[in-house]
Parts: C-alpha cells; sequence; structure tokens
C-alpha cells in the first residue's frame, strides 16, 4: 500500500481493493432484508383495514358541528336544523360547574337556534305580551303552547327562564359581556332578573362564561388564523412559487457557475443577516419612550395577540442578538474553514455536473413531496376519524339532589324510566362522546398504531428517494466515459432497482428510525405530563433521555443515508452497507469532518439565502410597511400568519431541491473515497475523480503531464 493513502485508512477496517469489472452500481443483484420487507407489506395491509375501520366508525361532523341535547348536528345540512346553526344554552350560569372541566358539557339544556338572543327577557314577562311570548318561543322545545302556565313551563324543562343579550362565538350563543366604568355590564346593564324572581349582576356570567370555552378559548386565535389564511391564501402561494423559482434559479446557476455563485451566497447571507440586525435595532431605536414598550417579556406573559409582543422594545433586542450570534458564528467558520470551501466548492461543481447529466433528479423531490403528501393526508384523515368514531353518551342532569344524577341514561324513553320517576326534575342530556366496546376501549392502540405507520411511512418515502437519487449520481461518477457509459434514464433505472431488491433495506433502515422517533414522542408526552410535578430527579432524567434519544435520531439517519449509498452502488443488505459505509467514513475521518460537512454548510447557507430573501419581502409586503404594498396586501388579524407560513414553505421547497445537491455531493463524496481506495493513478488504475479534485489533493493519473 502506497505510504500516502496509509496515512487516513487506520484500523478501521480493510480498504477496498482494485477491481477491473466494478463500473459502478452492479446490475446482477438480489433481494435484500425480504423478512424486513414482508412485514413492512403486512404492517401496511393492517394500516389501510385501520383505516377502513376508522371511516367506517369515525364521523368528523362531531368536531365540525356543536351538537345539541338530543346529540343532534346544528346547522348541518340536509337535516331539519340546517337552519339553526347556532348552539344556545338553556342556563349559561350552570357551565361555572366544575363537571364542565371533566365532561366539557355543560349541565344544562342545549338546543339549536337560527340566531342568538339579541334582548333581555324573562319568560314571566314574555308569558304576558302575545308577540313578545313569539319571539321567546324560538329558543324553547317543541311543544310549548299559549295554555300552558309559565310554572308548568319551567317544570317541564321546555323553556328557559330567562334570555339574555348574546353572540355567536364559534357556533355558540355566549353572553354580550362589555364593561362600563369598570363594571361588567350585559345588555348595556349591570342587573338582570334571572326569570325566578332573583336579580343578578351581569359578572355571575363571568364564570359560566370561561367554564363553557374551556375547550374552544383557544380557537378564537385558530379561527383569526383560519380568516387571515383565507384572505391571504393567493398571495402565500405567490410566495412559494417566487422560493420555487428562485431556488430554480439558484440551482440553474450554481449548474454553470458553481464558484461565483458559492461566493455570492455567501457575500448576500452575511449581508441579508447584516440588515435583519439593522432593522431590529432600528425598531427597538424607534421605540424608545413610547408607553408601555419597555415592559419585559416574562411581564407581558402569553398572548394571543402576537402583534403586542412587537410593540415592545425587548422583543426586537432578543431578535438583535440571536441574529447577532448567527452572525459571529457564520463568520468565524468561514475564516476557520475557508482553506476546505475551495475543495467543497470543488464537490460542489462536480455535482453541478452530475446533476447536468441527470437532469430528472431536479424533479424527483416533487415525486417525493407527492408520496408524502399522500402519507400524510391518510395519516390526518385516519386520525380524525379515529378521534371522532366514539358513540354519543347521554347522562342525567337535575336541578335537586338525585341518586342517579351524572349516570348513563337513554333519552328515547327516559321520560317513563325508572330515573325520572325518581328524579322527576332531572333530564336526559348528551354529555360527551365515549363507548363501553372492545373497539372503544382499544382506540388509543389504534391512534397509536396510526402514528407509528406515519412515522414508518414517511420515512420509507424519504429512504426511497435518498436510494433512487444515491443509485443515479453512482452510475455517473464511476462512467468511465460520461455520459455514454450511463444508463439512459438513471433515475427510473435507480428507481425500479431500488423497489424490486430493496424495499426490505428501506424498510429496515425506516423502521429502526420509526421506533427511535415514536420513542421520542413518548418522551415528549411523559414531559407535558410531569410539568406540574415537583420530582426534579424524574425531571432530569426525563431531560437526558430526550437528549439521547435526539442524539440517537441523528446519528441513524446519517448511518441510514450513506448506508443506502452503498446499497445502491453494490446491492447488500441494510446491515452490510451500513457497516461498510461506516467503516468507510471511519478511515476517512478527517475528510468527512472537514470536507463533506464543510458542504453541507455551505448548501445550508444557499437554502437560508433563499429563506431569507423570501422572508423579507414577505415581511414588507404582509406588514404593510412599504406604501406601494399598503393597498395591495390584505386586511390581516396577525400579519405574521402568512409570513411564517411563506418562510417554512420557502425552507421546505428549498431545502427539497438542494436535498438532490445533498445526496449528490453526499453520493459523490462516497465514491470519491472509494476511488482513493480502488484506484492509485496508474493507467491501468486512473482516478475517476475530476481534474478540479485531483489538483486540489495533489493526485493526479500517471499518464497527465506535471502541472
Amino acid at each position: 500500500m502506497p505510504e500516502d493513502r496509509g496515512e487516513y485508512y487506520g484500523k478501521h477496517g480493510e480498504p477496498r481493493k482494485y477491481d477491473p469489472t466494478f463500473k459502478g452500481p452492479i446490475q446482477n443483484r438480489g433481494c435484500t432484508d425480504i423478512v424486513c420487507c414482508i412485514l413492512f407489506i403486512l404492517a401496511i395491509l393492517a394500516y389501510f383495514a385501520v383505516g377502513i375501520l376508522a371511516w367506517s366508525q369515525g364521523d368528523p361532523r362531531k368536531v365540525i358541528y356543536p351538537t345539541d341535547s338530543r346529540g343532534q348536528f346544528c346547522g348541518h345540512a340536509g337535516t331539519p336544523l340546517e337552519t339553526k346553526p347556532y348552539l344556545f344554552y338553556f342556563n349559561i350560569m350552570k357551565c361555572a360547574s366544575p363537571m364542565v372541566l371533566l365532561e366539557f358539557q355543560c349541565p344544562t339544556t342545549q338546543m339549536c337556534v337560527d340566531k342568538c338572543p339579541d334582548k333581555f327577557m324573562t319568560l314571566v314577562k314574555a308569558y304576558s305580551n302575545q308577540k313578545d311570548f313569539d319571539y321567546y318561543k324560538n329558543f324553547c322545545k317543541e311543544g310549548v303552547t299559549n295554555t300552558m302556565g309559565v310554572p308548568e313551563i319551567l317544570k317541564q324543562g321546555i323553556c328557559p327562564a330567562m334570555l339574555t343579550p348574546s353572540v355567536p362565538f364559534t357556533r355558540r350563543c355566549f353572553p354580550a359581556l362589555g364593561k362600563k366604568g369598570g363594571v361588567i355590564t350585559v345588555g348595556n346593564t349591570s342587573h338582570f332578573d334571572d326569570g325566578r324572581g332573583n336579580m343578578r349582576e351581569a359578572k355571575d356570567l363571568v364564570d359560566g362564561v370561561k367554564n363553557a370555552t374551556v375547550v374552544i378559548e383557544a380557537r378564537q386565535v385558530v379561527m383569526k388564523i383560519f380568516e387571515d389564511y383565507t384572505q391571504s391564501w393567493y398571495w402565500i402561494l405567490i410566495g412559494l412559487v417566487i422560493a420555487m423559482l428562485t431556488s430554480l434559479l439558484f440551482i440553474i446557476l450554481l449548474r454553470f457557475l458553481a464558484g461565483i455563485m458559492v461566493w455570492i451566497m455567501i457575500a448576500l447571507v452575511i449581508l441579508v443577516i447584516g440588515y435583519g440586525i439593522f432593522h431590529c435595532y432600528m425598531e427597538y431605536a424607534a421605540l424608545k419612550g413610547e408607553p408601555g414598550a419597555n415592559v419585559t417579556l416574562q411581564d407581558l406573559g402569553f398572548q394571543t395577540d402576537f402583534s403586542v409582543y412587537l410593540q415592545i422594545r425587548q422583543t426586537w433586542l432578543a431578535f438583535m442578538i440571536i441574529l447577532a450570534i448567527v452572525e459571529v458564528i457564520i463568520i468565524l467558520l468561514l475564516i476557520f474553514l475557508r482553506k476546505r470551501i475551495l475543495i467543497a466548492i470543488a464537490l460542489i461543481k462536480e455535482a453541478s455536473r452530475a446533476i447536468g447529466h441527470v437532469m430528472s433528479s431536479l424533479f424527483y423531490p416533487l415525486f417525493t413531496f407527492l408520496l408524502l403528501a399522500v402519507v400524510i393526508a391518510y395519516w390526518a384523515v385516519t386520525a380524525v376519524f379515529l378521534s371522532t368514531s366514539n358513540q354519543p353518551v347521554y347522562k342525567v342532569f337535575n336541578e335537586s339532589a338525585c341518586s342517579h344524577s351524572r349516570e348513563t341514561c337513554e333519552p328515547a324513553n327516559y321520560s317513563t324510566s325508572l330515573m325520572k320517576a325518581e328524579c322527576p326534575d332531572s333530564e336526559c342530556l348528551f354529555a360527551f362522546y365515549g363507548g363501553e366496546t372492545v373497539y372503544h376501549k382499544y382506540l388509543i392502540a389504534l391512534q397509536f398504531y396510526n402514528v407509528f405507520l406515519f412515522f414508518w411511512c414517511a420515512n420509507f418515502v424519504t429512504a426511497l428517494g435518498q436510494m433512487t437519487l444515491a443509485g443515479a449520481f453512482a452510475s455517473y461518477y464511476w462512467a468511465f466515459v460520461k455520459p455514454d457509459d450511463m444508463p439512459a434514464f438513471p433515475v427510473f433505472a435507480s428507481l425500479g432497482r431500488s423497489l424490486r431488491y430493496h424495499t426490505g433495506t428501506l424498510a429496515f433502515g425506516s423502521l429502526i428510525l420509526s421506533i427511535i422517533q415514536i420513542i421520542r414522542v413518548l418522551l415528549e408526552y411523559l414531559d407535558h405530563k410531569l410539568k406540574g410535578a415537583q420530582n426534579k430527579f424524574a425531571k432530569f432524567l426525563l431531560c437526558c433521555l430526550k437528549c439521547c434519544f435526539w442524539c440517537l435520531e441523528k446519528f441513524v439517519k446519517f448511518l441510514n443515508r450513506n448506508a443506502y449509498i452503498m446499497t445502491a452502488i453494490y446491492g447488500k443488505n441494510f446491515c452490510t452497507s451500513a457497516r461498510d459505509a461506516f467503516l468507510l467514513l471511519m478511515r476517512n475521518m478527517i475528510r468527512v469532518a472537514v470536507l463533506d460537512k464543510v458542504t453541507d454548510f455551505l448548501l445550508f447557507l444557499g437554502k437560508l439565502l433563499i429563506v431569507g430573501l423570501v422572508g423579507v419581502f414577505a415581511f414588507f409586503f404582509f406588514s404593510g410597511r412599504v406604501k406601494a404594498f399598503e393597498n395591495t396586501a390584505p386586511n390581516l388579524h396577525y400579519y405574521w400568519v402568512p409570513i411564517i407560513t411563506v418562510v417554512i414553505g420557502s425552507y421546505l421547497i428549498a431545502n427539497g431541491f438542494f436535498s438532490v445537491y445533498s445526496m449528490c455531493v453526499d453520493t459523490l463524496f462516497l465514491c470519491f473515497l472509494e476511488d482513493l481506495e480502488r484506484n492509485d493513478g496508474s493507467a491501468e488504475r486512473p482516478y475517476l475523480m475530476p481534474e478540479s479534485l485531483r489538483k486540489i489533493l495533489k493526485k493526479k493519473n500517471k499518464n497527465e503531464p506535471a502541472q
């Protein structure tokens, strides 16, 4: 072995031997990891069975429409309640009961109405005026007549004792509470008659409203965000299209001007982050002396209106410090890695040539996105149907003491039941959705299986993309005469090999990763449950476990990626490929640390640049800071909603395009390391790496003239 090659081999396995018959990805290969392939197919079939079961049992209307005391959906099309979209509470003050926090249902009669009451009225006063009584009947059950007396109506619970001015919120009628001179009012008055001869204060309604909205309080923010999306969705799409075109333009320019583009990219990233620091400072300085601007984030606490945070100086100071730290880190890395950047640029140039010969690889991420969209959609729909596959449960609600209180009942025959006879003033009302069947008992297990298969399928799709691209780019590197020695359709050929021979290997690698990810989800769930616990040791242990499994997931992702590359080239099973890739990288640890990672860093800067440019444009457009866009930008509750969406979407799009480059670089890097081990530059064993890399590494083929 030549002395210069012995420096980086170390003791991690034997280096690759020269093989004159090796021409790139092996064509004569067999199926690998067959047991995992069979297990994956069986798991997918079981997943379909879970989906079919969920779709047959579930009903998404339960989360879309409010449910009245009879278990009917308010405002559902094609039903008698189609014209009655709002849920009305007979006595909203009963929602102050602690039972609401347990069963998420107020212990009072609820019915669907076409509109919420808009005036104060008691049953006693309304009964004396025919016009008022006709209006009052809109909020009564069926069966109330003019011949019935007020005591009889109240005894049977057909009508509420009073009406208060209400407003619809998430399709439910809540009292229109306000404030006048620091006093809580409802309908411009601080007192009201509760319909039973008692004068009550408007503040008595507050607890009822609070508890009634314990589950839906956060929906106000969600609804506003949803409204913002309906107002700005087309502008968001335009922003994402701009991100896609920018990414595509960047990739094309990188193809022809790799060296120049990398340095321009570095300069622009530094300038964009520098501008961010400057903008944060200007906002910080502009808020000096403004009333309330010096409030700290800790004092402010959590606010649903996130724009409030932009009105205090500490927010902009935090942004400025974070951006400054990022700027300093990037500059220091560039200073220390300036020599390695030249090698990384040469590797990126070669990746650009490879992509130029395999142009279809640029469009492969669209196929991956499509498959991931199918996986996510199937998981989401199945999760919704599973969560809504419970049956309506009815319970006894009563005014006075009753031995059957909160017991399960049947509304159809409750009026003639023993419970009604023993508790005459009780009612059988809808309480919540549940069930006692075998299916309902194992519902949580089905939800867990849904999540686990989501991870497995998503990781499988990602792994398929990695192996497909690795096979295509490996065929480029090992082609002696490019592109004559390459397959006609390298991406399709590699995709066919991956699915035909290595579905089991892909399933094996993605299964290991999915198990780690599901453990992380369980740890997050435990952390959420133990937040109120005072056991510091348990918190410390949980924190350590979360950290360890995060590191393990990153390592397994790295190992899987390189294992898929080796499988794509040599057609071996997962364990053998992972071992070969790991030993090859360990024999070249220094090159891995300083060359491959520098290249990843440069590609990350490219993604950061695209996200930064599109994000800055989105900020100025949606915030209305630029006069030219004031009349064009939509009116929004939270202008940060479309900005964050565009930024996240831009990153995903840029990551999709750059993932091709990243996979190409990783594949070429492994091939490059094997090239150094297999060949020595002689006429019989020439290096296949490009001339630019040979110059930087001071390697040359023997038949080349001296430089």
